[in-house]
């Protein structure tokens, strides 16, 4: 009976890593005690000063969720202008831009790692673009170097959505150390997470008071209303658990490797299915499993989804559908398929497999059971 049990349980794509509660208890009595709940409290001011020590940045401003990490720093760009960036992408990114009255313009992305490919950005350049916005898929590195080179030749501000790259090094450094900008999510579904959260990473204490200032409503003090900003802000207890989860993030990303790993062993032998490599120097994350199916597989990607939930697995087509496709975006120019090619292609084969630190081997085996029925059944 308990076996039944097991396979009718759905083995979700990813699952939040908790800490224990009771390191959480003591944070937990000094709000309480001190009833400071937000506005920049103790909490959230330590969790600051640590996240710059470990991503060895002079700036690091703590948000209430990823989206407004996303938001504040596209509130500098002239209004009305233009955005380059990735239709393969989570929703936030791209509606980050159109929200404020700027123009997001596509770019296609590169066929090994996903991020925006630098010929298609240059390309993508008019008189109108303020900002290239870039995003590390998966956590793996863009072409940092290039999308540097083309925002240094045409002067544009750099930004990387790198939700997904907590933690994540290039060559030797922080990945949040390249371009002008970076934001993170601490979204339940990420490698390090405050239930919600985010964050955004400044090269400088001056950029880092700007940041402050546009999440605090762009109030400066009593008096004085610079600019039109909206509440950014961390809360304590959000802060508090973000404090907590940092002494337990090493941990969770060697248990994150030893599943990857696992999974790189069981479907290196799959023909039908192409695995993703790491960008070289990089040291991941691990936070995603994106597998490619592969174009001469008798099931289509969708097919194989579909499938596999039937199983009780549930994987992810992440990104699809594409950002270009979906009805705010899709009479764009850049939106264009032709445009897109790479892009479109991924975005019809990728699927994430489940993936998180205490997946058992037991439910390993059933995502990668369930994974090679789905390949080599007849066709529909």
């Amino acid at each position: 009976m308990s076996i039944n049990i097991l396979q009718r349980t759905p083995v979700f794509v990813t699952k939040p890593y908790l800490p224990p509660l009771d390191e959480v208890l003591p944070y937990l009595e000094d709000i309480w005690s001190s009833k400071i709940i937000t506005n920049n409290g103790p909490f959230v001011l330590e969790l600051e000063a640590q996240l710059k020590q470990l991503f060895e940045v002079s700036g690091c401003s703590v948000m209430n969720n990823g989206t407004s990490a996303l938001v504040i720093p596209l509130l500098t760009l002239p209004r009305g202008s233009e955005v380059i960036t990735t239709p393969f992408t989570f929703a936030a990114t791209v509606h980050s831009i159109s929200m404020l009255g700027l123009k997001p313009v596509f770019a296609d992305i590169d066929p090994d790692y996903f991020g925006l490919n630098v010929q298609s950005v240059e390309d993508a350049i008019t008189p109108n673009t303020s900002a290239i916005l870039a995003v590390h898929t998966y956590g793996t590195p863009c072409d940092v170097e290039g999308l540097a080179d083309v925002a240094r030749r045409h002067g544009l501000k750099l930004i990387y959505d790198a939700a997904h790259a907590f933690g994540v090094q290039y060559k030797g450094r922080s990945l949040l150390r390249y371009g002008d900008i970076c934001t993170l999510s601490f979204h339940a579904t990420k490698s390090f997470n405050t239930f919600e959260g985010g964050a955004v990473i400044t090269p400088s204490t001056e950029a880092e008071k700007h940041i402050n200032l546009l999440r605090n409503f762009g109030i400066q003090g009593e008096n004085d209303i610079p600019e039109v900003g909206f509440n950014g802000k961390m809360s304590e207890f959000n802060a508090a658990l973000g404090l907590v989860q940092l002494k337990h993030f090493e941990t969770a990303r060697a248990m994150r490797r030893n599943v990857h790993d696992w999974y790189v062993d069981a479907l290196s032998d799959t023909p039908e299915i192409t695995l993703i490599s790491q960008r070289p120097d990089t040291q991941p994350n691990y936070s995603y499993f994106p597998i490619l199916i592969n174009k001469d597989c008798r099931q289509s990607r969708d097919e194989i989804f579909a499938a596999m939930g039937e199983q009780g697995v549930v994987a992810r087509r992440y990104f699809a559908p594409l950002l270009s496709d979906a009805k705010p975006y899709r009479d764009l120019k850049s939106a264009i398929r032709e445009l897109l090619p790479v892009a479109n292609d991924i975005g019809a084969r990728v699927l994430c497999l489940p993936i998180y630190p205490d997946l058992t081997c037991e439910l390993r085996k059933r995502v990668v059971h369930s994974l090679k029925e789905a390949l080599r059944a007849a066709p529909q």
